[in-house]
Order: C-alpha cells, then sequence, then structure tokens
C-alpha cells in the first residue's frame, strides 16, 4: 500500500508540472506578439517620420524661391514693369533662374529675370536676396524691347506664371483694362 502512495504523489506532481509547462509556453507566446506588435508600432512610426520629413522637403523646396508680385504696370506699349520680392525665407537665387511665360489667345511669350535691378537703382543684382524689392521689365526672348504675342490688350486677361530657382512658382493673371497707356496699372 505505501507503493500505491508514492505512486500517487508522483502523479500528482506530473499535472502540476505539465501546469507549470503550458503556463511557460503562454506566457511565452505572450511575449512574442508583444514583440511583433511593437515592431509593426516602431515600423508604422518610422514609416510616417521618413513621409513628414520628405513632405516637408518638398515643400521647402518649392517655398524657397518663391516670388511675390507686387505691382505690375505699363511702362510703355507692349512690355511690363514688375516689383517683385522673394518670399520671406527664400534662398537667395540667381535671377537668370528666374523664368517667366505670359499666355494669351494670341500664343505665349517668354523670358527670364536676368536683366532684374533692385528698386530705385539700375544696377542688375545677382543674387535676388529675400528681404529686398526687386524690379524688372519684360520683354519676350529676341525681341526688340517689346512682347511679341502677348502685348497688353485692352479688355483681355493674360496669364503670367513665373518659375524660379528650385521649384517655386507664382501664378497671376494680368487683367488689363480700357486703358492700355504707359503708366497703366495692371495689379
Amino acid at each position: 500500500m505505501v507503493k500505491n502512495m508514492k505512486e500517487n504523489k508522483n502523479e500528482n506532481s506530473d499535472n502540476i508540472a505539465a501546469i507549470g509547462i503550458g503556463a511557460m509556453i503562454v506566457f511565452i507566446a505572450l511575449i512574442l506578439v508583444a514583440a511583433v506588435a511593437a515592431a509593426v508600432i516602431i515600423q508604422t512610426a518610422e514609416k510616417l517620420q521618413q513621409n513628414a520629413q520628405t513632405t516637408g522637403d518638398e515643400t521647402t523646396s518649392l517655398l524657397s524661391s518663391k516670388v511675390v508680385i507686387k505691382n505690375v504696370m505699363i511702362p510703355s506699349a507692349g512690355a511690363l514693369y514688375i516689383t517683385f520680392e522673394l518670399a520671406p525665407g527664400s534662398d537667395p537665387v540667381d535671377p537668370g533662374n528666374i523664368d517667366w511665360s505670359i499666355v494669351c489667345a494670341g500664343g505665349a511669350d517668354y523670358g527670364n529675370f536676368a536683366t532684374a535691378t533692385a528698386v530705385g537703382s539700375q544696377v542688375a543684382v545677382n543674387p535676388l536676396t529675400p528681404g529686398a524689392t526687386f524690379d524688372v521689365i519684360l520683354t519676350a526672348a529676341g525681341a526688340a524691347g517689346d512682347l511679341n504675342e502677348c502685348a497688353p490688350t485692352a479688355n483681355e486677361d493674360h496669364t503670367l506664371a513665373i518659375q524660379s530657382g528650385a521649384g517655386g512658382f507664382t501664378y497671376e493673371v494680368l487683367n488689363y483694362g480700357a486703358d492700355i497707356a504707359a503708366g497703366a496699372k495692371v495689379i
């Protein structure tokens, strides 16, 4: 009879050990699931940070040389006088890297701001820097001082687009009224 009691104790001990091993397996499984969940959360956070950084860099490059138009006038028949600044926080820009185009029903004219000067000066400025005001007279490429296709025309609207430096883009509609004489204000 003593022998049977010892056998029963061993069986009870085996059941307790089996419960302990089962608990350890569940515990290890929970740790693995938590590790996988943490890895997914960390990977998602890293991807979101990279997307935010890329978007910020793209926005900075688009605004880093944006031209802000202050005024557009007609200085003489067939030309436009533009007063402008670089957007706050812009990088200095070579005026030859600022391209413009005017689109109208008759076609398009284009050129660059290579002849830009500081307001009140006749000396070309290079580079253009933020915080200063500049002016330029737009004449078409290869023209003798006049816009070829899109000269100011009474009661018409023309589209002015300016692309500068690394990507700053400005878009304006030039609204010509009935008066297109020298000194008439367009914007």
